[in-house]
């Protein structure tokens, strides 16, 4: 479990290191800055989250962290076009991917993950490879890794 507070602390530590210099940038120029950074932190974020464990509370604890790191990210954009989190996660994959772990990881059981699953598949917003998936359910302490697996014997398309 990622421990509290860290999210913040690194936003403000982010803040203090490219505040000067965003404000110096075009518009485009800041955003895409932001947009890097942001994926740099996503990529760190989730090979943290793989060396950990999870209990629900940690989960959710997990959730509002990534939550603060896309409202941290919102106001520091300039664009109306990326304001949205559906438009910040196309722009940056790796938080895209942070975001359906996230989802994944706060599922109430396994049934939940494969309608999660389906559904987001279905709407085209689904990046997680079934092996990523299982790795990931695995980190929960309630989630047994031979039932994960048993019930994600779905093919991948």
């Amino acid at each position: 479990q990622i421990s509290e507070g860290y999210i913040g602390r690194m936003c403000a530590d982010l803040d203090e290191l490219i505040e000067p210099l965003r404000v110096q940038l075009v518009p485009k120029l800041s955003d895409n800055l932001v947009i890097g950074i942001l994926g740099g932190v996503s990529k760190r974020l989730e090979a943290a989250i793989r060396k950990s464990k999870f209990t629900p509370l940690g989960a959710i604890s997990l959730d509002s962290d990534i939550r603060y790191l896309m409202n941290f990210a919102k106001d520091r954009i300039d664009s109306p076009e990326l304001k949205s989190n559906v438009t910040l996660c196309k722009a940056c994959p790796p938080l895209a991917r942070l975001n359906q772990i996230t989802l994944l990881m706060n599922v109430d059981d396994l049934e939940d993950a494969l309608d999660l699953i389906t559904v987001s598949k279905r709407k085209g917003n689904w990046d997680l490879k079934l092996d990523d998936t299982k790795t990931l359910l695995s980190l929960r302490v309630d989630f047994e890794g031979s039932k994960v697996d048993d019930l994600l014997q779905i093919e991948e398309e």
